[in-house]
């Protein structure tokens, strides 16, 4: 590994994937060993969403903290990993990156030396990572999976969702690379950036504030994934899925939009958490966007409150691991303590 653009304690090493019909591929696996006296057994890959990339060093503190050495993958197209000759963030099949998952888990895992593995993905990347840990489950590869935001379906109205969708998917195979214009959505990244009205810094060649063209062929993918999803998986390791309270739906800025999903409908998460696995634990967090993690601080610190409330109680090193527990369905509890959001186990 070399050191990363991040500059040390940052490392990262590139994964040559083959090619493609737009030329070579590579994803990118970015490493921060956590501070401990020997090495630690445990390790935590994060998987960012859509038009994004690996950035959030605080989470990777917050792992660290806990002695998790942290791993992060930059997915082919993406970030790191995205090449002048490619298109961005297209894919024509979320099968596609699961040699990159693969080869991360393995390098994780054998080359490293880690017998306990935690996925954390967002958004895309949740949709992306469930499919991949149903898909190797028989292989025991992941012991837990942290989906924040994930994406488990549109957001837009039923009839853009279903027929329109299915339509533009069907042409996708035949014309992958055409746009579908949807006009522009700023709302978000101008609440995460601090050129605009947000707190963080990051790459915007990489992490546009409205996101890159939605590819016809994307589209296609992305439909496929969600259709294969809603049918149910049988993800084996413990899921916690994280999302907000509420949903921001307009495309015009205001001060709601910083304490609220302004990307997903947070009730499309809860419909779809219960198709993952059977056990599945939802938190929702007052206050929060759609990457959680990048919350304002309050629900920030809840969010990772909760996450290592639920790292302590269902994920332990390979040889302690404790029976998968069948969660009941149960009512919505009354909230938690302020700012932690609800928590409640699915079937």
């Amino acid at each position: 590994m070399e050191v990363d653009l991040l500059g040390p304690p940052y490392e990262s090493q590139t994964l040559e994937l083959g090619s493609d019909d737009e030329g070579p591929v590579v994803a990118t696996l970015v490493r921060r060993r956590a501070d401990l006296p020997a090495p630690s057994r445990r390790a935590v890959l994060w998987v960012h969403g859509l038009a994004d990339y690996f950035f959030q060093t605080h989470v990777a503190d917050f792992f660290t903290d806990l002695g998790y050495d942290f791993y992060a993958l930059d997915l082919r197209k993406h970030g790191r990993s995205l090449r002048p000759y490619q298109t961005p963030a297209f894919c024509r099949s979320v099968a596609e990156y699961v040699p990159e998952l693969d080869t991360a888990a393995r390098i994780i895992r054998d080359d490293h030396g880690h017998d306990t593995l935690v996925v954390a993905a967002h958004s895309t990347g949740g949709l992306i990572s469930a499919l991949w840990a149903h898909r190797r489950r028989a292989a025991h590869l992941v012991d837990g999976l942290f989906l924040n935001s994930p994406f488990f379906d549109f957001n837009v109205p039923w009839l853009m969702r279903r027929p329109v969708a299915e339509a533009a998917a069907r042409l996708g195979r035949r014309q992958p690379y055409g746009v579908l214009r949807l006009g522009y959505f700023p709302v978000y990244g101008h609440s995460l950036h601090r050129d605009f009205r947000g707190e963080w810094s990051y790459i915007l060649a990489w992490k546009p504030v409205g996101g890159f063209p939605i590819r016809l062929g994307w589209l296609a993918a992305i439909t496929a994934a969600h259709r294969r999803l809603h049918r149910g998986l049988s993800i084996d390791a413990p899921v916690l899925v994280g999302c907000s309270t509420r949903s921001y739906r307009s495309a015009q800025w205001h001060e709601a939009a910083r304490r609220a999903d302004a990307v997903l409908n947070v009730g499309d998460i809860v419909r779809w958490a219960p198709y993952l696995g059977r056990h599945v634990t939802l938190v929702r967090i007052d206050g929060g966007v759609h990457d959680l993690t990048l919350s304002a601080p309050g629900p920030r610190a809840a969010l990772f409150a909760e996450l290592a409330t639920w790292l302590e109680a269902y994920v332990k090193p390979a040889a302690a691991a404790p029976e998968p527990a069948v969660a009941s369905r149960a009512a919505d509890p009354a909230p938690t303590p302020a700012g932690t959001g609800r928590r409640i186990d699915l079937v």
